[in-house]
């Protein structure tokens, strides 16, 4: 018998599994991480731009775009040196400013902004909220060609120049997290988020739309609409990391915000594909612990990433502490459709952000025996369709001993090959 311990919010889960019935896929890469001297010469030698201070001069302000408490980048690490470079650079403090990129998620409180930040930060930069339904906070920046309105948060154009300061992994429709995503849909309004994703689902054929999923950018219409957003006010550097388990950065891609992301997401997804040799009828899964599990709306995403080992009618165990809850009030309400069709058609007919989150778990759990072990309530996780269970020993004694499985510990990092039987 060999020994795993999920991760389970800021807890672990110990499971004990037999070695010819369970296969490891994507335990992260235990690389050291990145010392303050070698993030430093990281940031002197940018992608296609100039070093960040060549660019900002004495008296002009500058604005850190970082993301909220859904994300784990070593964003801290990373502010305090570049506040610092600006700091000895002629900036001075009240010239900086930091924004959480929030989108259309809850506010950040104030315990993460000191773990996102450091207190040090805290205490001497200033710090705002993006709320995307403040229409004080929102400026136009004109329509995108697909006719939507493109709103993003004021400050943005209130700085001489903005920094993106955030990390990369797989989104399950964008492609990519971080880079363009800090301000479109980080700073957009709910009008332009609705819009993006609106992008992603396909009406015609009530699916998924074509081009669109982890890993993916070129032909990604999602991609593209957020990267037609961003063009509008150009950000002047970008810095996009790799964490690993620890959520320490073990890598860092800065420069030009167009191709110093693309290169993060290049590096990321050359470690963190995993291609699989068949499809198996049972696959445990753990979302990673906080954040990745902070609420349903997150880790459903590693759910995803199960999806793609498990053969159909199999069964998925899905460990997800969710202390948020789901994410949304009215993200359950999606769940009083008949099922994924009827869920698809009520989407169409008034499209919702989350509503598209829910129609995406909804597929999962028809397709699939998902049986979880989380915090919320019983009757919340059979409203999703999804079967609470009280621990992961008597979820795995409720399935076939022959049957043979996958065990993923870190279902929101990996993206799983589909299956070619070819």
């Amino acid at each position: 018998m060999s020994h795993i311990e999920f991760k389970y919010g800021n807890s672990v889960i110990p499971f004990d599994y037999d070695d010819e019935r369970f296969a490891i896929l994507g335990r992260d890469i235990d690389r050291p991480a990145l010392s303050d001297v070698e993030i430093s010469e990281r940031l002197d030698n940018p992608i296609d731009s100039a070093p960040l201070e060549d660019m900002v001069h004495p008296g002009e302000t500058v604005l850190l775009v970082v993301p909220d408490a859904t994300r784990q980048t070593a964003c801290g690490q990373v502010v305090n040196l570049v506040v610092r470079r600006l700091i000895a650079n002629g900036t001075a403090p009240h010239e900086i400013s930091i924004i959480f990129a929030t989108g259309i998620h809850r506010p950040v409180t104030d315990t993460e902004k000191e773990t996102i930040l450091t207190p040090f930060i805290v205490q001497r930069i200033k710090t705002s909220m993006h709320s995307p339904r403040d229409l004080m906070q929102i400026r136009r920046f004109g329509d995108a060609e697909r006719g939507f309105p493109i709103q993003l948060h004021r400050s943005l154009i209130e700085h001489d120049h903005v920094v993106l300061i955030g990390g990369v992994t797989f989104h399950y429709f964008a492609g990519f997290t971080g880079g363009r995503k800090l301000v479109c849909p980080g700073l957009a309004s709910a009008k332009t988020v609705s819009a993006t994703h609106k992008l992603a689902f396909d009406c015609g054929k009530l699916d998924r739309r074509d081009g669109v999923g982890p890993g993916l950018l070129d032909g990604n219409a999602v991609h593209e609409a957020f990267m037609e957003a961003v063009a509008k006010i150009n950000p002047s550097f970008a810095i996009n990391t790799i964490v690993n388990d620890r959520g320490q950065a073990v890598d860092l891609l800065c420069g030009d915000w167009i191709t110093s992301h693309r290169a993060a997401c290049e590096k990321y997804a050359a470690h963190h594909v995993i291609n699989i040799t068949e499809k198996r009828d049972v696959v445990i899964v753990s979302c990673g612990g906080y954040p990745y599990d902070i609420n349903m709306i997150q880790a459903h995403k590693a759910l995803d990433a199960a999806s793609r080992a498990c053969n159909n009618g199999g069964t998925i165990i899905f460990l997800a502490e969710c202390p948020d809850g789901l994410g949304r009030a009215d993200f359950l309400d999606w769940f009083d459709a008949a099922n994924s069709a009827a869920l698809a058609e009520k989407l169409c007919e008034k499209y919702q952000v989350n509503g598209q989150t829910a129609w995406n778990l909804l597929k999962k759990a028809e397709r699939f025996d998902v049986r979880i072990i989380t915090s919320l309530d019983a009757a919340t996780s059979e409203k999703m369709r999804l079967v609470p269970m009280q621990s992961l020993s008597r979820a795995i004694a409720k399935t076939k001993a022959d049957l043979k499985g996958y065990i993923l510990p870190n279902g929101s990092k990996f993206l799983l090959s589909e299956f070619n039987p070819r």
